[in-house]
């Protein structure tokens, strides 16, 4: 089966309906969206559609060596994948079809207020799956 990653991003996309950032929520709107993300891997899990999830933390650094294997660390100040994204799913499904539902899905987690925050969120196909156009 195809594997595809499905992307959670701090910023960069279009905004949410629910577009209250996260460090304004209660702890409570907090521990509901993290434990609908945990329900949810743990759902693929169950149904042999989990490879892997992660969420990220900001800190990191932006590395390039030079001919010697040395080189620059900087922390910006372009813009770095540090600052983009938040976290992400790898999932082994039957297609394209399947890989976008399931982010259909996680879009719905929810934010402020207990809503869903129906959050953009990319999904890209492993080298050599098939995408969209394909299926």
């Amino acid at each position: 089966m195809p594997k595809y990653l499905i992307l959670k991003h701090y910023r960069g996309t279009p905004a949410t309906v629910n577009d209250v950032p996260m460090d304004r929520w209660t702890p409570e709107e907090v521990d509901a969206h993290l434990k609908f993300m945990d329900d949810f891997g743990k759902r693929l899990e169950a149904d042999g559609e989990f490879v892997d999830g992660q969420a990220l933390s900001p800190e990191g650094a932006f590395v390039r060596a030079d001919d010697q294997g040395k080189g620059p660390i900087t922390d910006g100040p372009f813009a770095e994948t540090k600052d983009l994204i938040a976290g992400w799913y790898i999932v082994d499904v039957d297609g394209w079809d399947r890989a976008v539902a399931l982010a259909g899905e996680l879009s719905l987690a929810p934010g402020a207020g207990g809503r869903p925050i129906h959050e953009w969120l990319e999904v890209r196909p492993f080298y050599g799956s098939p995408t969209g156009t394909e299926d």
